[in-house]
């Protein structure tokens, strides 16, 4: 965000930062960022890069052992490291030009992610 406002000349790099939010009744862990944000393709290419990655290659050729925890890393995707401590992972996003988007997915199906529309309140 910080590169779009020195080459754009808008002043919102002032808004940048990020938080972390525990809460131990629900059992979650919310990061929260004033990044630039993704659109649909974005997350599709960024945060969907393990089923389109040598990780899934390689879990195929495994056959039915996917051992996660000994997969993460190995293919530089650190976003899936978040798996070592949970089992769901949620991220809500609205890039600069576009609407909101939820991606989700599950530690017990790696290979697998869902993207849909979300009018959540950030």
């Amino acid at each position: 965000k910080r590169f779009l406002c020195l080459t754009d000349g808008s002043d919102s790099s002032k808004d940048l930062g990020i938080r972390v939010y525990p809460n131990r009744e629900l059992n979650t862990l919310t990061i929260e960022d004033r990044g630039i944000g993704m659109n649909k393709e974005d997350l599709i290419q960024n945060l969907g890069r393990i089923a389109e990655s040598g990780t899934k290659r390689f879990m195929e050729n495994m056959g039915k052992n996917k051992d996660a925890v000994s997969l993460i890393g190995q293919f530089g995707v650190g976003f899936y490291s978040g798996f070592l401590v949970a089992n769901k992972m949620e991220v809500i996003t609205k890039g600069s030009k576009g609407e909101q988007y939820k991606w989700v997915a599950l530690a017990d199906s790696l290979d697998q992610y869902t993207i849909e529309a979300d009018n959540s309140e950030p």
